[in-house]
């Protein structure tokens, strides 16, 4: 137990340090070498002008965590893993697709088109949502799961430090449901989970109001399916995998994304109300909003902190109910979700967008 411990600290402290190394090299460049033109960064909701070269450090951290892994656990050879295969194939083609986005402004059914294809890496790879148990309605389940939640969390980084503390209390759930129902290991997920987290928190301390870069589409591209893969794997699946009734992972899933999928759905409702497209950019998500009515942007911050921490506690409260077989009352965890969604819904409506 002390062993994994220490195996499991060294790759969190390796992610993080891996991603305070590349932010920092990535921020040094942009602000030489890496600007050529206006172009080349991004203006967002501070109307200032910053590097979105952050989310690369996130495939970095990947692909060194990776490789640790393969050199400290030599006798296991991840690529053998079909799993693992679709999640760095997909995971290439996320990157490079948000990495061409940043550079170039690629056409919205590029994007989709590549959202599509790295759905179907996922099925074909053996990932897939276990819900109706019909391989081929599961499987358009799952490729819908991972345009939902690439795009989602493309959405939702809209402010500093949003994105980034969101999937990290989503991967934390992950992690945590895989320690609960598998025992505390150190295998290939638990690695990859640990290292991609101190990623995260190596990039927030960049990007944490004020922030000095943001992740970019390169960033919320890979995370986004980084995050999918992970979700399907740990929280989507929790009911085959303990068998019993699949709507456990359903809640489990829709508790963890509350902060993401609150603020998705608000601004889906809001602007076909309008008659505007749910894909158009915007200020008018539900962080925008909250300084509309009157908090500050780090305070901002503080409450999708809030949120994404009470939604991680629930989540392990339900995995530990589900281990105790105690299964019906989780539904009445759902009420977390409708008192965000309905909290940041209607401080849309009543602080509207000032002009």
């Amino acid at each position: 137990m002390l062993l994994e411990f220490f195996i499991l600290l060294g790759f969190l402290i390796g992610g993080i340090v891996v991603s305070l190394i590349s932010n920092k090299l990535l921020l040094s460049f942009s602000q030489s070498l890496g600007i050529r033109n206006k172009n080349d960064v991004t203006i967002r909701w501070s109307n200032q002008s910053k590097p979105s070269l952050g989310g690369i450090s996130f495939f970095i951290v990947f692909l060194f965590s990776s490789i640790a892994f393969s050199i400290a656990f030599y006798d296991e050879n991840i690529y053998h893993s079909k799993e693992y295969l679709g999640l760095i194939s997909a995971g290439c083609l996320a990157f490079l697709m948000g990495l061409a986005d940043d550079a170039y402004n690629t056409k919205p059914l590029v994007k989709l088109g590549v959202q599509i294809a790295c759905g179907v890496l996922f099925v074909l790879t053996g990932t897939i949502i276990d819900i109706t148990h019909v391989y081929l309605i599961d499987g358009l389940l799952t490729i819908a799961w991972v345009i939902i939640i690439m795009n989602s969390l493309n959405m939702l980084d809209n402010m500093d430090g949003i994105t980034g503390t969101t999937v990290a209390f989503v991967l934390l759930s992950c992690l945590a449901s895989s320690w609960v129902f598998n025992g505390f290991h150190h295998d290939l997920w638990a690695i990859l989970l640990i290292s991609m987290i101190g990623g995260l928190l190596g990039f927030l301390k960049f990007n944490i109001h004020p922030s000095k870069i943001f992740m970019g589409d390169a960033g919320s591209q890979f995370i986004g399916l980084f995050v999918a893969f992970f979700a399907v794997k740990f929280l989507w699946n929790v009911g085959p995998h303990t068998e019993n009734h699949s709507w456990i992972g359903i809640i489990i899933g829709l508790i963890a994304f509350t902060p993401a999928a609150a603020d998705t759905l608000t601004v889906v409702i809001n602007r076909l109300k309008r008659g505007q497209s749910p894909m158009v950019g915007g200020k008018d998500h539900t962080t925008h909003h909250l300084v509309y009515a009157g908090l500050k942007d780090i305070q901002v911050w503080y409450v999708f902190f809030s949120i994404g921490l009470v939604a991680f506690l629930l989540v392990i409260g339900m995995l530990f109910l589900v281990k105790a077989e105690i299964i019906y009352p989780i539904i009445v965890f759902l009420i977390y979700f409708f008192i965000v969604f309905i909290y940041l819904y209607r401080n849309t409506l009543k602080f509207p967008e000032k002009k």
